[in-house]
């Protein structure tokens, strides 16, 4: 009897929490035609309520607890799934992903697809040596490459050693019709005294941990709100995202004199209409793949400021829908908060700008359809 289930594809990640690569990972199984491919995903780590956003039925998610359990314990339940599931595809993502890889060859499965969407604190230039001997190690288990931009392209097949016929890069899509610009901000979404009219809001969302560096961007809020104390009644910010510095934070506005301009939330579902209630957004990150959290910024029609890293250069255009700084220039960062919010017309421009961007080049549209090419170009071998 011939099996007619559409192929699994064994996605397996380090956590599914709120986050850029996660984000990606649900729009694509929820974009993916049913019909044609079936999804389980499997967290070295561990999953959160953040999987309540895969639409798409009949997706199991199972959890490994590697803290718990450790590493070849694992790695022996990796070969298990592989063996009891039979996946056509195994669709592993960054570090933690690499260790799905061997089992899933020695319980033989044909095909392994290793995904790279970013760098951590630990290695922001991609020279770590132990780290790309790692990912040399794995090398051969490895039938195809995805990277989210081109940087790390280079990187895959510069330092890592990988031919570029055995990469795809493909930039991560932005759903344009759940982030698009509104005429009025929404009310009821930030706290009352950042909402009347007249005021900014900069913004910032992403997990509050050492590599997104937001202590960068409350130090030069804090620095621009001395400078231009007319301001002081005018422009505040807003940091989304959970994490564990986030405290941390939290002390650091309380000790600058500012936590009355601040609003830390924690993490929200709510992003579309935080980032329609905001006017700028700042990634102040010290190392990006392809941030999803820009993406959903330009789509939304806000300019960006971002630091010069990984794939930012690739998504936002210096003095078209945005601004650049260097990594951890606190005064570099206050003067373009500054030039914005004081050129209401630039500031509006670049949004506009921005919004243009994401349609032409960055839609979920185009995303899915890459991705679904590479998946069926294996599954015909």
């Amino acid at each position: 009897m011939v099996d007619s289930a559409p192929p699994l594809i064994l996605h397996v990640i380090h956590h599914l929490v709120i986050g850029g690569m996660e984000n990606g990972l649900v729009n694509l199984i929820n974009r993916l035609p049913e019909s044609r491919f079936r999804h389980i995903i499997v967290c070295i780590d561990h999953s959160s309520d953040f999987s309540r956003r895969i639409t798409q039925r009949n997706v199991d998610i199972i959890s490994l607890n590697r803290p718990d359990r450790g590493i070849w314990t694992v790695r022996r339940d990796l070969y298990h799934l592989c063996r009891t599931l039979r996946p056509a595809i195994v669709h592993s993502r960054n570090l933690s992903g690499l260790d799905a890889l061997l089992p899933a060859r020695l319980a033989g499965v044909r095909y392994c697809i290793h995904g790279e969407h970013g760098r951590d604190v630990d290695d922001l230039h991609g020279e770590n040596a132990k780290l790309i001997w790692l990912r040399r190690l794995h090398k051969p288990l490895v039938n195809r490459y995805i990277t989210v931009s081109k940087d790390i392209e280079q990187y895959i097949i510069n330092k890592v050693g990988v031919k570029p016929d055995k990469v795809s890069q493909i930039y991560n899509g932005v759903d344009t019709e759940k982030f698009f610009p509104v005429t009025h901000k929404p009310q009821g979404v930030l706290p009352d005294h950042f909402m009347s009219d007249g005021k900014i809001v900069i913004c910032t969302v992403g997990r509050v941990q050492a590599v997104k560096d937001q202590q960068t961007l409350l130090r030069a809020f804090s620095g621009f709100l001395k400078r231009y104390p007319v301001c002081h009644s005018k422009v505040y910010l807003a940091i989304v995202g959970d994490g564990p510095l986030l405290e941390d934070l939290r002390q650091l506005a309380a000790s600058l004199g500012v936590s009355d301009h601040v609003w830390f939330p924690g993490s929200l579902d709510s992003v579309a209409v935080i980032l329609q209630a905001s006017d700028i957004f700042v990634l102040p990150s010290l190392a990006e793949g392809i941030s999803n959290t820009v993406l959903e910024a330009m789509a939304t029609g806000l300019p960006v400021i971002a630091t010069r890293v990984g794939g930012n250069v690739e998504l936002v255009t210096e003095g078209l829908n945005g601004r650049f700084f260097s990594p951890r220039d606190v005064n570099g960062l206050m003067e373009l908060l500054a030039g914005y919010i004081m050129k209401i017309d630039e500031l509006k421009k670049h949004g506009q700008a921005a919004r243009k961007t994401a349609l032409e080049r960055f839609s979920l549209t185009t995303m899915v359809s890459n991705y679904q090419k590479v998946y069926e170009d294996c599954t015909r071998h």
